[in-house]
């Protein structure tokens, strides 16, 4: 209830006076978001980050990358740095993972994920410095160091050896990314439209890595969604597959990581 309140407080002092509480739940590994009403916007979103850099993160996608999506994402309303929040129009819908949908329609659905994903990738410009793949590659040795003793020697070898395949492949391009591109943060509505939520952790990076998760765990028991979302976002060059394949290891690392280093009331049940 302290959350909501606060949250509601939030909402009264940067948005609308009169604002209501419409709803309070969990988001993605512990944040909580509280849904409003509003005589203006109607129903807003209310959203406290865990860190600074989470928040810098969002704020700065929404204000550069997200508008390129026009109204498949939610419109950043209102700014806080203490505490580090953001107010955004609501999106109605539920996240594509809990709509049950008949095969074509899930495979629509797909093909819009991959419009989406193609916009996002597009509304910045290429760079190619700093060296992205250098970068993955020293994130993998704080991953690893952090992991300790539950991740095996062996692993450690095999997902090294990955890193300098995926250093071998520089120069690579980065673009504006999610960096957590999955159902989760689909939001199906209503009218069969698919948008897209949750920036915070959007930044430039080897498009490719927005896909790990899609091909990791999606796409190897449908690969009929494979093909409708490539049908659309674009079939992968060889690159981009080494990219996967390298990157993959890794995020499977980060997720197991941050699942142990989680306090148990925050980890998600299975």
């Amino acid at each position: 209830m302290a959350d909501v309140n606060v949250q509601l407080a939030l909402c009264q002092r940067l948005l609308d006076a009169d604002a209501k509480p419409v709803a309070s739940h969990a988001g993605h590994a512990g944040t909580r978001v509280l849904r409003a009403s509003t005589s203006v916007h109607g129903d807003v979103v209310v959203k406290i980050h865990r860190s600074l850099e989470r928040h810098h993160r969002e704020v700065h996608a929404y204000r550069t990358w997200v508008p390129a999506l026009g109204d498949r994402a939610p419109r950043l309303l209102a700014i806080t740095d203490d505490p580090p929040a953001i107010v955004i129009t609501a999106v109605a819908g539920v996240p594509l993972t809990e709509r049950q949908l008949d095969l074509e329609a899930e495979q629509r659905a797909y093909r819009q994920a991959g419009q989406l994903l193609k916009t996002l990738n597009a509304a910045g410009p290429p760079r190619l410095e700093p060296d992205w793949t250098a970068w993955l590659a020293d994130r993998a040795e704080y991953w690893i160091h952090r992991a300790g003793d539950r991740i095996t020697a062996a692993r450690t070898a095999e997902l090294r050896a990955h890193m300098r395949a995926l250093r071998d492949l520089a120069p690579l391009p980065a673009l504006p990314c999610h960096l957590d591109f999955m159902p989760r943060n689909m939001i199906y509505g209503d009218d069969e439209v698919v948008r897209l939520i949750d920036f915070e952790h959007s930044r430039y990076d080897l498009p490719a890595r927005d896909l790990v998760r899609l091909a990791t765990r999606v796409w190897p028991q449908r690969p009929d969604l494979c093909a409708s979302f490539l049908d659309v976002y674009g079939q992968l060059s060889a690159v981009e597959n080494e990219v996967l394949e390298h990157c993959a290891p890794l995020d499977f690392l980060t997720s197991s990581a941050q699942h142990a280093h989680r306090p148990r009331a925050e980890r998600p049940r299975d």
